[in-house]
């Protein structure tokens, strides 16, 4: 692992609280499940990120993994999932989190300057 992947991931493991559903015991595993988050959270200061996974019902019919995201300057971010397999619901809310980032981080940032089409002489 890179010092680069090293630090985005201890930055992950400094921000992330488990929440109802999950002990401490859990940590090692969602972690690594919810990695690939780390470097779309690197943009932002040590005390500009909040996370919280949280599992409601588990093992019950009516499981329900969440993932929220407080990033400073941007929406209050939320992914859900309702698959029966844990390892499942953690992958579903960590794509849905960063498609979530992504588009916020498109939406507020400006645009690079595009290349004119066509040009005038």
């Amino acid at each position: 692992m890179s010092g680069t992947e090293h630090s985005a991931t201890a930055a992950l493991e400094e921000h992330l609280r488990l929440g109802a559903g999950f002990a401490e015991a859990d940590r090692p595993h969602i972690l690594e499940a919810l990695s690939a988050l780390a470097p779309h959270l690197s943009g932002w200061e040590h005390d500009q990120v909040d996370l919280e996974v949280s599992l409601k019902d588990a093992e019950g019919p009516d499981q329900k993994v969440t993932l929220q995201a407080w990033l400073a300057g941007r929406a209050h971010l939320v992914a859900t999932s309702h698959e029966r397999h844990l390892d499942h619901a953690l992958a579903e809310v960590r794509r849905d989190l960063i498609r979530q980032i992504e588009d916020e981080r498109s939406r507020r940032e400006p645009r690079k300057r595009r290349k004119t089409r066509y040009r005038t002489t």
